[in-house]
């Protein structure tokens, strides 16, 4: 039979009783202590540290969270250290209860479910960040869109996917140091192809997080090109009502000359230069409207 030991939030103090019973390393327990590690599994002489996040995002501000977790892997023990109450032990308990008959596999099957439980929040994240960028990617070719909330947008789910890149990638590499080690000492028969499964769902959710940062990019570029053709169909109105103003100046222009001119000071010459004017302008804002400039 396993030992399983959680703790939050402790300091060395609290970790230098366990420390000393358990042989941890000095190094190790300095990193479970400090903040802000980077995914990883380090090997020791006598045990395995892993250092790892779970991740959500905020439905409302579509920003990513993270909760960070060390855990310390013995022959006999497993002790998990949260760095706060974001870590929902509570899930890592359930995948233990529903998966109670491989619980003979000893520290096996409880590193198993908690990493279990850290990729499916990966998962969960990628999958709610994919339907984020579909909404702004139908919003981006809507008519009429207003691009400055949509950019915004668009960089708030490029920011989290990059946050998320940093957490989930290094799974893989910690998957493959677990399964490596344990081929002899940690990881039984039974358990190994529960880690494959575990070791599967990395592999496809660091793919599709490449994927989606690629039509991240391929957002802005369009977003780009969406601000461009905005710009020139207001060029288009501009130049068109810059065009339709300039037939009044013209023909005001000409007869305001000192030149004769058929019906100079006479009335009907008055009424013959306004149709002029109201005709031609008309005519050139019909023909503009047409091609969809105006």
């Amino acid at each position: 039979m396993a030992t399983w030991l959680d703790m939050c939030e402790p300091d060395e103090a609290d970790l230098a009783t366990i420390s000393e019973e358990l042989g941890l390393h000095r190094l190790a327990v300095e990193d479970a202590v400090q903040e802000h590690q980077r995914p990883k599994l380090d090997h020791y002489e006598s045990h395995l540290f892993l250092s790892a996040y779970v991740a959500f995002v905020n439905p409302e501000t579509e920003r990513l969270g993270t909760s960070e977790i060390s855990v310390f892997i013995t022959p006999s023990a497993l002790v998990t250290v949260r760095k706060n109450h974001s870590f929902d032990i509570d899930q890592v308990v359930a995948r233990w209860d529903t998966n109670a008959d491989l619980a003979k596999s000893g520290v096996a099957f409880l590193l198993h479910g908690v990493l279990d439980y850290i990729v499916d929040t990966h998962i969960d994240a990628a999958q709610l960040l994919d339907e984020r960028i579909e909404q702004v990617e139908e919003a981006l070719f809507a008519k009429d869109v207003d691009l400055k909330p949509v950019q915004r947008r668009s960089y708030r789910l490029r920011r989290s996917l990059m946050a998320l890149r940093k957490v989930a990638g290094p799974m893989r590499e910690v998957l493959e140091g677990v399964q490596r080690h344990g081929a002899a000492h940690l990881v039984d028969k039974p358990m190994r192809p529960y880690y494959a499964d575990v070791q599967d769902h990395v592999l496809k959710t660091t793919g599709r997080i490449e994927s989606l940062r690629d039509l991240v990019a391929t957002l802005r570029e369009t977003e780009l090109t969406v601000q461009s053709n905005q710009l020139n169909v207001i060029m288009k109105q501009v130049t068109s009502w810059a065009a339709i103003i300039a037939v009044p100046t013209l023909i005001t222009g000409f007869y305001g000359q000192n030149v004769t001119y058929p019906g100079i000071n006479t009335e009907w010459g008055f009424w013959v230069s306004t149709l002029v004017i109201i005709v031609a302008s008309v005519g050139l804002w019909w023909s503009f409207r047409r091609r969809g400039w105006l």
